[in-house]
């Protein structure tokens, strides 16, 4: 039998509840769930008893367990202490994003995992989806021609609710942005490479939260491509189909529900070759375009496999540390440029 990462889940309330321990710690052929925390302890018993894994009782008993790697998804205010605990302990940790509330706890987290000789990866779990993996590589086979524009949208209906974190900027380090707005644009990262400038918006347009519930990204990368992202906590999850659009001088690929916490979408592509000469009249065809329909992936499932194979192969993981440290100084320029109101020069 192949040999398998133990993990240990600290935060095993929330997404890991929902989603990264059924679909992914579960069912991922590399990965054995051992151990959950999670300071609600009647949730976490009951995750415990659900998944046949050990309840235990604190953070130090549960680093004690006989576990490889540690999920971290507890709130965003306390990854870098549980980070750097996992990190002393000598475990690998796979965090969800952001890594920190600022990139120098992003960076000092990157820091003590490398001083412990530990491998630090990211929760970005959109880029493993089969869509995305297949656009980005039409992308490098050119078959995009030269990027031109991108947009990515990610929103949904988030009332103000008692103890939730993520409506709280000291805990969660950001509001609507923040939390759905960074997948997006690590997404359009992926695609089109290094941003080299972008201008943000943040508003309350509906709910009086101390967090932002409408962002506005605007941003310009390296290869002279531009792109938008538009992240509301104020909009009805019916009514935003989460669409992802890529276009590029050869043509444009088209989708809507990529984007989120499903193994796929509809995504098309509408590809014309060899750049066409110029037409007055701009006629548009009504071809469907050519559906790109990969087998599914489940995202969770597979950022816990690849984590699980470069602890096992003793190499870095594609979501490593690294798009998550990227991730967090994109971010932090984000809110810089909503508050100054001007344009920021991104470095990372």
């Amino acid at each position: 039998m192949e040999k398998k990462v133990k993990w240990g889940v600290i935060g095993s309330g929330g997404i890991a509840r929902r989603r990264t321990i059924p679909e992914g710690l579960t069912k991922a052929d590399n990965a054995e769930l051992v151990a959950v925390y999670d300071i609600n302890t009647e949730a976490n018993n009951a995750v415990a008893k659900e998944f046949g894994a050990i309840a235990s009782k604190s953070i130090d008993e549960l680093l004690k367990s006989d576990i490889d790697a540690v999920y971290v998804a507890s709130p965003v205010n306390l990854h870098v202490e549980h980070v750097t605990a996992c990190a002393k302990a000598k475990k690998h940790t796979l965090c969800e994003k952001p890594l920190g509330l600022t990139v120098e706890e992003a960076e000092k987290m990157a820091d003590t995992c490398k001083k412990e000789g530990v491998i630090l990866g990211t929760g970005l779990m959109m880029r493993f989806l089969a869509q995305h993996q297949e656009a980005l590589k039409m992308i490098k086979d050119g078959k995009l021609g030269k990027p031109v524009y991108g947009r990515a949208q990610l929103s949904c209906w988030y009332p103000p609710m008692e103890g939730a974190w993520r409506q709280v900027p000291a805990a969660g380090g950001g509001g609507s942005l923040m939390d759905m707005g960074s997948h997006c644009v690590d997404l359009l990262e992926m695609f089109f490479g290094k941003i080299k400038t972008l201008s943000c918006f943040i508003n309350n347009s509906v709910h009086s939260y101390e967090a932002e519930d409408s962002a506005i990204v605007s941003l310009k990368f390296e290869n002279g491509a531009l792109a938008t992202v538009d992240a509301f906590f104020c909009i009805p999850d019916n009514s935003s189909k989460n669409v992802l659009e890529l276009y590029g001088s050869k043509g444009s690929i088209l989708a809507k529900g990529t984007i989120g916490q499903g193994a796929s979408g509809e995504m098309t592509a509408f590809l014309e070759g060899d750049q066409s000469g110029y037409d007055a009249a701009q006629v548009r065809t009504e071809s469907g375009g050519i559906a790109i329909n990969p087998a599914p992936v489940n995202t969770y499932c597979a950022e816990i496999e690849e984590f699980s194979s470069a602890i096992l192969e003793g190499r870095e993981p594609s979501n490593s540390e690294k798009i998550g440290l990227a991730s967090q100084k994109i971010m932090d320029a984000c809110y810089k440029a909503a508050k100054s109101g001007g344009l920021i020069n991104v470095e990372y």
